[in-house]
């Protein structure tokens, strides 16, 4: 009977582990698919782009998505938008809780004509 119960308390830990690694997995990637439409594209040397306040604020939320991932960081700012063409790249910079100014540097994976596929590193 105590085997069993030990059993049972190991598979659940373990279970409540994996839980955890994938949901931090979910939570803390760095790339993101947006939609280029009226309210998130702008244009930049003649190309289709996304805006660089919408590139900013989504690195921004994801840079820090959990207390465990990443450094926490506010006011982020890109340069300019991000242009809807593969491979395409700005840095924007962020600013971290200890008055330092950090690089993220951002790259479009893929993009068409309705949405740019993009992501940053930590």
């Amino acid at each position: 009977m105590q085997r069993k119960a030990l059993i049972s308390v190991i598979g659940g830990a373990t279970a409540t582990v994996a839980l955890a690694g994938v949901g931090t997995h979910l939570l803390a990637g760095t790339e993101s698919t947006t939609s280029l439409d009226r309210f998130t594209a702008v244009t930049v040397d003649g190309h289709k782009a996304l805006a660089a306040d919408i590139v900013a604020g989504r690195a921004q939320s994801k840079f820090h998505p959990l207390p465990w991932v990443g450094t926490k960081v506010s006011r982020v700012s890109c340069p300019t938008g991000l242009k809807a063409v593969a491979g395409a790249s700005i840095t924007c910079t962020g600013h971290t809780g200890k008055g330092k100014d950090i690089d993220i540097p951002v790259t479009v994976v893929t993009a068409t004509g309705t949405s740019v596929t993009w992501k940053f590193e930590r």
